[in-house]
Parts: C-alpha cells; structure tokens; sequence
C-alpha cells in the first residue's frame, strides 16, 4: 500500500484527504456523544431470562440515543434487574436476581463493557442497589435463610461491599473489584424487620445521600399493607446503624422508589398503591414528613402505580414514571413542596429512569413491556420535556433499569 501511495501523487492526494475526513468523522462522533447509556433487559420467554445489557450512547446536540456496535452484551446471569456505575465511571455492576449474583464489568473508553468478576449476595433474590466512591449497598429480597424462598418468604436485608480504589502502582488489581460482605455481628448483613413481629417486610428501593452519611430503604409490610422508610447512618468503613432505634418511618400503603435531592436536603418515596409521591426533611439524617404537601401532610399526587423516582441535579425538579399510565410527571421542588409541571408520555410501563451526567440535559425511561428506552430534553428554565429525535428506542425484550456515565472518561489500563 504504502509503494502505490508514493508510486501516484493522485492516489497520496486522495488518501490524505480521505484519512482528514474520518478524522473529522472521529472528531464529530466523539464530540457529539455526551453520554454512554446502559439498560438491562431479561430476554424473551425460552432463553431461561439470561439478560443482556444493551449500550446507548447519547447525541448531546440532538438527544438521539443510537446503540454502539458492540452491542449488547450479555449480563452474565439470569434476570437483570438493576446497574449502577461506580463513581469514577469506570466500572459498571449488574445485579442479576435469578442467580442471586452482582457482575463487575470495567468499562472501556469507547463504551464496551468487559466482564471482570462477579460475587454473590449474602441473601436471596438481590433487587436494588445504591454506590458510593467506597461502598456498593444491596437489596436482597430475602434474609440468608434456608427457610427462605418464594413459596416461603422471609424479610429482606442490605449487605455492604467494599470498592476497591486505585491499585498500586505494578499490581494487578482492578480498580472498582467488591470486597467480601461487611459483618454486622455474627451477620454478613443487615435485617430489615419491625420490631416484635414476624411481619414480612420486603424492600423496594435504597437511596444512599450524596454525603454518603446515610442511606434509607423503600418497604411494605406484606401483611398490614403498611409502606415504611428504614434510616441507616453509614460509618467510614460503610457498616451501618438504624437510625431511631431502627423503627422505621410510616410511608404510605405499597413504596415502589426512593430518591433524594442532590443535596442530601429531602427523602422522596413513590408510594405505587396510593399512586403519590411522599415527602421528607432530612435533620441529621432522621427523616421528618413534610407538611407543605396535600392537606398539610407530606403526599403529592402522582400517576397510577409510580415506578421510579429520581430528582435532578440542580435539584430544581423531580420525575416520577407511572406505570400503568405509561408516563413521566415532572414536579418543581421548592423548600422541599412538589408542584406538578407536567405529565408526559413513555413506552409501556417504564420501570427506571435516568439523567444524563454529562449536561444533565436528557431523560431517559426504561419501559418494560414497551421494550423501548423514551428520551426527553429537559428544559433548564421550567423542568418541562420534549421529546427527543426519533424517540422512543427499541431494546432488547423486557428492560429493566438503566445506569450512565459521561463519555471521555480516561481509558482503563
């Protein structure tokens, strides 16, 4: 090849100017994608529910969500239903719930994901997990118990796992790696049970404060159809002590999600049986209800089943998806109070949400039975959202939950 190019000052004419152009395409792809966008999603009936994960990255001047070539990649399990990535955006975890396991993938600077390890819960049936730079917190459905199993249920429990940072210099250690469960006693978790009474208590949801200082858990007792808020206080070494006495806080009928804003200022539940969204000041980490809500109390209206819940970065505004009405209803936030600024359409039954963390301009839900992702620009002024191009996007059958990372991150070596 090289012998022609110098053979014919033509050919050499061409190819410079061919290689400037995909330069340029390079250039103008990696300007324009803003964000990589990962979405779980259980495969269709017959395949034994081993998941996939496929890899949206995200136009910033358009909002279009295309999926890289590579993708999707398998989740390495049965049943994904959850992905959080590490807060240096290097890594990428994965709960997968019918093999009571959590995958570590790294994420490579094009996006790609690269299986690395994977762990099992303490418990049964993992199904929600927050992040901090130190510590992965996870929801198992069920106590480590050999009682326990769907025909007969126990309450759920949080187990904590250490991140590993940075190796050292000539290591082979990879940075984000899950250290062994914490002990909490003679337990390598932590109960989630109301005091003096065999009730069943299963968990919906965990919210860890942007601090990092404590993380509270989303529940209902199966058997009272009471919703509750579990507080936790998170030590440095990310081991846990309930707040109050670890009696919990009334919250609603049937909690589906919880968030907080970015400043750690308010607890947000979606209660999925009463259709609201409740509210709570955060006072030292004891969670106080709001009374700026629906006749003086901490509720606000929401859609039929809300889903997920998630606040913005500014903390100006909070989305809430509704299931079975297939939309997302946004809400200002003032001193905590929520003020309906709009509901808008998604694919069928959205489960998940997210923001992208690069501009924090575009929405994103995961619709389960829509299989399809929905992307919303998202107006700084007023919290309303516009469809993006071409939205909704087809993934694959029945997603699950969504997690992303801004694109341009520094390779992993």
């Amino acid at each position: 090849m090289r012998m022609k190019l110098n053979k014919s000052g033509q050919l050499l004419a061409v190819s410079a100017a061919s290689l400037l152009v995909a330069g340029l395409l390079t250039a103008c792809g990696a300007t324009n994608t803003v964000d990589y966008v990962y979405v779980t999603s259980s495969l269709a009936a017959g395949t034994n529910n081993y998941g996939q994960v496929d890899v949206f990255e995200i136009n910033m001047r358009s909002g279009f969500m295309r999926q890289i070539p590579a993708s999707p990649f398998p989740s390495q399990g049965r049943n994904p239903v959850a992905a959080v990535a590490s807060t240096d955006s290097q890594n990428l975890y994965v709960i997968n719930k019918d093999d009571n396991s959590i995958v570590q993938f790294v994420i490579g600077i094009d996006g790609k994901l690269y299986p690395q390890d994977t762990v099992n819960t303490p418990g049964i049936f993992p199904t929600a997990m927050a992040i901090t730079s130190s510590n992965l917190f996870v929801l198992d459905t069920y106590q480590p118990l050999n009682s326990c199993s769907t025909t007969s249920p126990c309450s759920g429990s949080i187990a904590v796992y250490p991140v590993s940072g940075p190796p050292a210099a000539g290591s082979t250690t990879v940075d984000g790696t899950l250290g062994a469960p914490l002990v909490n006693g003679n337990l390598n978790y932590w109960p989630l049970a109301l005091a003096g009474s065999s009730d069943i208590i299963q968990p919906t949801g965990i919210a860890v404060l942007p601090s990092g200082s404590n993380l509270y858990v989303s529940a209902y007792d199966t058997t009272a159809n009471a919703g509750y808020v579990f507080g936790f206080s998170v030590a440095s070494t990310g081991a846990l002590t309930p707040l109050n006495g670890g009696v919990p806080l009334p919250a609603g009928i049937q909690p589906s999600a919880i968030t907080s804003d970015p400043t750690g200022s308010y607890v947000y539940v979606a209660d999925s049986s009463a259709g609201k969204v409740l509210g709570y000041a955060v006072n030292s980490g004891t969670l106080t209800p709001l009374t700026s809500g629906e006749g003086g109390g901490n509720t606000f209206q929401a859609g039929t089943q809300p889903s997920a819940i998630l606040a913005d970065p500014s903390g100006h505004y909070l989305y809430v998806t509704n299931l079975l009405d297939a939309t997302v209803t946004a809400y200002s936030i003032n001193a905590g109070a929520l003020t309906q600024i709009g509901t808008y359409a998604t694919g069928q039954q959205p489960v998940a949400l997210g923001i992208d963390p690069a501009l924090h301009t575009y929405l994103y839900t995961v619709n389960f039975l829509g299989s399809s992702v929905s992307d919303f620009q998202m107006d700084p002024t007023s919290g309303t959202l516009i469809n993006s191009q071409d939205s909704p996007y087809r993934a694959n059958a029945l997603p699950t939950a969504a997690a992303a990372i801004p694109h341009g991150v520094p390779p992993v070596t």
